[in-house]
């Protein structure tokens, strides 16, 4: 017990999300005042710990909801069925969010698109450093999947939760470097998108590590 609530503090240290979170609705309550409270949902991309390390701060926050990140729970709050490419919508409040299941880094990993920007939030699935694939044929399928999706609707961006290569194409940083000064921006586009899926065909879909200039797709598990 004691061990668990000194991990609590330090992640309030280190990662105060819920004071950022707040400060952020708090001036944009400032400059667009709104009767009534706003209430808050937090949804995760998949499991892993390392983006549901802070969802304890929102226990107590009034108006929130907070879903676990579970495959089971996750999936039950979206309303994805067993079908293999299972997708839902959530209303906002007149800004809906596109929810797609995206399993391979994660067997509960999602991926939004918000309609209003044309931002495909991707999580650990695509982004500018190594793609850890836990389950291989999940991921050919997600790949596949997201490149016919995106090609019916505009995609601005493509935005994952890390960056792990430096801007020199195909080399990353070492594992568990802190200090990344030579790093390329985080968003990506459908054309990096296409790349893996075409990286992917070119080796008849196998497993393998495979380096692209912006990522490094590396088996796992």
């Amino acid at each position: 017990m004691r061990r668990t609530r000194c991990a609590r503090r330090r992640t309030l240290e280190f990662l105060p999300l819920r004071a950022t979170v707040d400060a952020i609705i708090d001036d944009w309550l400032a400059a667009h005042p709104h009767a009534g409270d706003y209430g808050l949902l937090a949804l995760h991309t998949h499991a892993h710990a390392d983006h549901t390390a802070a969802d304890g701060q929102f226990a107590d926050r009034p108006s929130t909801v907070v879903v676990s990140a579970t495959r089971d729970a996750a999936w039950r709050y979206l309303g994805f069925t067993d079908e293999p490419e299972p997708e839902a919508q959530i209303d906002l409040g007149g800004r809906v969010l596109d929810c797609l299941a995206t399993p391979g880094h994660h067997q509960a990993a999602v991926t939004f698109y918000d309609r209003y920007t044309g931002i495909l939030f991707t999580g650990d699935t695509i982004y500018p450093g190594r793609l850890y694939v836990f389950d291989w044929q999940g991921f050919v399928r997600t790949i596949d999947w997201l490149v016919a999706w995106c090609s019916r609707r505009t995609v601005t961006h493509l935005l994952g939760c890390h960056i792990e290569m430096t801007t020199e194409p195909g080399v990353d940083y070492p594992i568990g470097w802190t200090y990344q000064p030579d790093e390329p921006p985080l968003e990506l586009t459908t054309e990096h998108l296409r790349q893996i899926q075409a990286t992917l065909k070119a080796h008849d879909c196998q497993p393998g590590r495979y380096v692209l200039p912006r990522m490094i797709i590396t088996p796992a598990g």
